[in-house]
C-alpha cells in the first residue's frame, strides 16, 4: 500500500541535530518518525492549564501545612503552659 507524504523542511542548529539523531537511534527510529510522534504528541495550550493546577495544588497543600503547623503549635504552648502550672504547683508542696 502506498501512502502519499510530503516534505516539511525544518531548521535546526548543529547540536540540536545531533541530539535528535541521538534520540532516534535510542528509540531505534528514524528522525522523522521521531519528530512525528513529538509532534502528535504536542498539545499547544495545555501546558498553563497544567502548571494552573500544579500552583493551585501547590497554594491548597501550603494552607493544609499552614493549619497544621499553627495548630501543632498552639498545642505545645498549651502544653507548656500546663507543665509551667505543674511545676509551679511543685515548687509549694
Amino acid at each position: 500500500m502506498t501512502t502519499t507524504t510530503e516534505r516539511i523542511t525544518v531548521f535546526v542548529s548543529p547540536e540540536e541535530k545531533s541530539r535528535i539523531a541521538s534520540m532516534a537511534q535510542l528509540a531505534n527510529v528514524s528522525m522523522s518518525e521521531l519528530l512525528r510522534r513529538a509532534a502528535q504528541s504536542f498539545q499547544p495550550g495545555q501546558d498553563p492549564i497544567v502548571m494552573d493546577m500544579l500552583i493551585d495544588r501547590m497554594f491548597k497543600s501550603t494552607q493544609n501545612a499552614n493549619r497544621a503547623i499553627d495548630e501543632t503549635l498552639r498545642y505545645v504552648e498549651a502544653s507548656n503552659q500546663r507543665m509551667a502550672t505543674t511545676s509551679e504547683f511543685n515548687d509549694f508542696r
